[in-house]
This record gives C-alpha cells, structure tokens and sequence, in this order.
C-alpha cells in the first residue's frame, strides 16, 4: 500500500477562498486543545489570545504597530512566491534595511532637518533591497537556491547587528548598554493620533504599498509578467519575459519592502538600534502572505490575523501564564493548516493497494 497525491482536474473555486478560513478554524481548535493539554481553560485561553486584545484602545494602536512590518514584508514576498521565486530571507533583508536607514541618524546623529525621515527610509528601502540582490545574483550566475542562500544571509545580519549595536554604534553615554543614541526627533515616524496611541504613520505606510502592488498585481504588464513567468517560464520565454531579469526584480523588490519595514520598526516603534529589533517579522511574514493567498488586499487581512497572535501571546503570559513559545506554536500551526488545505485544494488523494509477490512466484519464470 502507498499514498500519492493525484492532480485534481478542477480546483474547487469556493475551497480555493474558504481555505484561509479553514485554516484559521483548525488552528483556533487545535489550539483549545493544546492548551486543555497544558492545564489551561481553553475558552479562556482562546478568549486571552485573540479577543481580549481588541477590546482596548490603545491595544488597537499596539496591533497596528506589529501588522504594519508584516504587511509590508508579506506584499513584497508575494511578488516573489508568485513569479516562484522563493525569498527566506526577509528577515535579514528587515535588519539590514533598518541598519542601513539608521546610518545617517546614529552617525552624524547633531544633524537636525526635515529631509532626514525621507533620507533614513529610501536608504533603509535600498539597504534591503541590495542585500537580496546578493542571493538573486548567485542564483542568476551560479545556479544557486535562493532558498539556502536568502536564509543563510539573516544569521550574518543578525551578527552584523548585534557587533554594531554592542560596538562602534553603542551610545557612549548609554551606560554600557547596547544599544545606539535615541534618534532626534525629526528621524522619528510620527504617531498617527499622538493622543491616543503609538501606532505611527508605518502603518499608513504599509496600506498604501499594498494598494499599489495590487493595482501593478490586477492591471499592469509588470503584474501579468509576474504571473506568467510564475506559472510557466517557458510560456514566458515565448512571450518575450526574461526569466533572470525576473529573479532581480522580484528579489529586490521583496528586499526592499523589508528594508523599509525594518527602518519603519525602528525609527516609529524603538527609537534607537539594539541588538534584537524584530521578534521574528520576516518569517512570519511567509505565513502573513500564503494566509492572505499571495494578493496584496488578503495580506493586509491576514497581517492584522498574525500581528493579533503576537499581541495575543503577549498579554497571555501574563493572564494565563504560558511561555512566549506559545506564539509561535500557533504561527506554525497555521503555517501547516494553510499549506494542507491548499495541497488537498489541488490534489486528491489516493490509496493505491499493491498486491504481495509471494517468494515462490514472485519472479520471473
């Protein structure tokens, strides 16, 4: 007996949109029974992790902070996933667009000018951005996978940070902490309603991108391009695409939407560098954008669903008492629920019984 995964001959259009939806349902009820497992109520547990949180004020402003990076990185990836060209390395993308960004503020950090905000985003943009091109660049020359390579990047970024941050950026005068100088008031994203919360204008930001990319997605030739040459490079070879050229684009496209993510985080959340400044945005954010089914309207959906989890864990440590290990528990769960249900979208599967030679009659005669 094997399993095998047969080709449907039609994908179901109502399951093709009511797959995120499934997902969602299957992780909540997985869930309650994780933590039934723990000792936990899980109605009450449910209840701390995904709706206590929206029932505040100023926890609405904390849901926008952390849905803004995911948006702007889930968009970006998108583009990428779908000219299948596969970006792991947001994350790395994410620190270096915010060290980038954070160059002009932490080293010339008396200027003071109404240019500086714009300046410190276009460099974080390009940061990230050329930071993906090294992967596209081994991939288009050497063949090499996008996938191991992307992903190998974060970890230097990661070290790179943490080197600088507890280095040659650490504020002199931060008491051994390590950390940057506190970015002057003219390198800070505003808050949008200063009087009521911190959510700042990276969240008016991240809309916006994902208003764009689904108008160039829905209506452009860049958007038909990216499609074609994701279901056929070969059909897009015939229609006059280039496949490389479509590594660059997607790849630094991608990078550079993280790049402005990351200088975004820091300059509108942290106010400074240090050596962790994102709890893991760029993973998430593959979640964020096959939860959303890679269009640019369903990332800003699904952006504010796993911004909610991070929320949601957070306030659980406290009125539940679990791990902050929990949060991420419930991304993979949803991760994993998102591709089944995709999968037996477009496969069915099939039981196929093989009957037992016998040790007699067996072989050929």
């Amino acid at each position: 007996m094997r399993i095998e995964l047969e080709k449907r001959a039609r994908a179901s259009r109502f399951f093709t949109f009511a797959s995120p939806l499934l997902a969602l349902v299957l992780t909540l009820l997985f869930g309650g029974i994780m933590f039934q497992l723990m000792g936990k109520d899980p109605y009450f547990a449910l209840y701390s992790f995904f709706i206590d949180p929206l029932t505040q004020v100023w926890s609405l402003h904390e849901l926008a902070i952390k849905a803004a990076p995911l948006i702007l990185i889930g968009v970006g990836l998108s583009i990428c996933y779908r000219s299948n060209n596969w970006n792991i390395g947001a994350e790395g993308q994410f620190i270096v667009g915010a060290l980038v960004g954070s160059y002009i503020p932490v080293i010339f950090y008396e200027w003071h000018s109404p240019l500086l905000l714009p300046l410190m985003l276009v460099l974080g943009a390009v940061g990230g951005a050329l930071y993906a091109a090294i992967p596209a660049l081994l991939k288009t020359r050497f063949n090499t996978n996008e996938i191991l390579s992307s992903l190998m990047l974060v970890y230097i970024a990661q070290l790179l940070l943490d080197y600088l941050t507890r280095g040659p950026w650490r504020d002199p005068k931060g008491f051994n902490f390590p950390q940057t100088r506190e970015f002057v008031e003219e390198a800070v994203l505003p808050a949008i309603w200063p009087d009521s919360g911190r959510a700042h204008w990276g969240f008016v930001i991240a809309i916006v991108v994902a208003l764009i990319v689904w108008f160039m997605v829905r209506f452009t030739m860049k958007g038909f391009e990216i499609s074609v040459l994701g279901q056929s490079a070969r059909a897009g070879r015939f229609a006059g695409f280039s496949s490389k050229g479509m590594v660059w684009f997607s790849m630094m496209f991608s990078g550079g939407l993280a790049g402005l993510a990351g200088i975004s985080e820091v300059s509108g959340s942290i106010g400074h560098l240090q050596p962790s400044i994102s709890p893991g945005y760029g993973f998430t954010a593959i979640i964020v954008a096959f939860l959303g089914r890679l269009s640019p309207l369903g990332i800003i959906a699904s952006g504010l669903v796993l911004a909610l989890t991070y929320l949601g864990g957070e306030g659980a440590q406290l009125s539940i008492g679990v791990s902050d290990k929990v949060t991420r528990v419930f991304q993979g769960l949803l991760l994993f629920f998102v591709l089944s249900c995709d999968t037996l979208i477009y496969y069915k599967i099939r039981i196929v019984w093989t009957k037992a030679r016998s040790a007699l009659g067996g072989g050929n005669s």
